[in-house]
């Protein structure tokens, strides 16, 4: 028997940051949409704990129990007192630190599979415990749609949506480390104020309208200046959206993916073809969302 999740990518449409909390946290407000590029995480009886990948940039994603997916079936196993005998298969298409949470959807979609494999029965507030004890991002990658993370990202409320949006995003040569953005944040942040992180009301009420335009008015990422001064290229690529017509330009979380959001599917396939002629980045796709989040396939 193998059980077999679907996982989808998020694009923050706001990234606020607090100022750094004495546990090295900031504390966020973090508008999270889930969009249609997914992994796929199969688990299946074995005799031990292996984790195995395919798929983009694969070679990049460790298969130690550092992997989120493998943390998630230990926890999982501690918790309900069952030994950890599962072989984790991960298919990426998400991009590797690509600022995308694909670390954190193959958590939660190992979460809900190793829940399904077992039997365990875990109620949604247990899994969605298990996955703030996981990563920030990994509870929404468990909820998916859209919402609102605060604390570190991890206590989430939905949010309404009136519509689909549509987005174009563009994958850089190389990664980024999240902490390390984080790091750069707190160095370009020195000796300002930085202000509490509260979400736009104005960027709420555009996401509950399902309104393009007004949402592309709204969108803001505090992390953006960090990720563009550790690599700065990236400005090229921000560029060139906005020259072939994207409503509104951004690094996706701590990046180095770039995300930019369009009026409507055709306008998101004409964007795209603009970048990959652009010569400013790796890869580029087009996604939708909102989307729902871990589901068994």
């Amino acid at each position: 028997m193998s059980v077999t999740v679907r996982v989808p990518a998020k694009v923050n449409v706001q990234l606020a940051v607090g100022a750094a909390r004495p546990d090295g946290f900031h504390d966020l407000a973090n508008v999270f949409l889930a969009v249609g590029l997914y992994d796929e995480v199969t688990v299946t009886p074995a005799a031990g704990l292996r984790v195995t990948c395919e798929g983009p940039d694969a070679a990049q994603v460790p298969l130690d129990h550092s992997n989120l997916a493998a943390r998630a079936a230990l926890a999982l196993a501690a918790r309900r007192g069952i030994e950890p005998n599962v072989h984790i298969h991960i298919a990426k298409d998400i991009p590797v630190a690509g600022g995308m949470a694909g670390g954190s959807a193959d958590g939660a979609g190992a979460l809900l599979a190793c829940d399904t494999l077992w039997g365990t029965g875990a109620s949604r507030a247990e899994l969605l415990a298990i996955c703030a004890d996981l990563g920030s991002d990994v509870p929404f990658s468990l909820v998916g749609g859209a919402a609102l993370g605060v604390g570190r990202g991890e206590r989430l409320t939905a949010l309404e949506t009136g519509g689909t949006f549509h987005w174009v995003f563009a994958m850089a040569e190389r990664g980024l480390s999240t902490p390390a953005v984080f790091r750069e944040f707190d160095r370009l942040a020195e000796g300002r104020d930085i202000p509490e992180p509260v979400a736009s009301r104005d960027l709420l009420d555009a996401l509950a309208k399902g309104d393009a335009e007004a949402l592309a008015a709204t969108v803001s990422n505090d992390l953006q200046p960090a990720a563009l001064s550790l690599f700065p290229e990236l400005t090229d690529t921000l560029e060139a959206g906005r020259a072939a017509g994207a409503l509104a330009t951004l690094v996706s979380g701590s990046g180095p993916t770039t995300a930019f959001l369009t009026r409507d599917a055709e306008s998101a396939e004409k964007v795209a073809a603009a970048l990959r002629t652009s010569g400013t980045c790796r890869t580029v796709r087009t996604a939708a969302g909102p989307v729902p989040g871990a589901t068994v396939v």
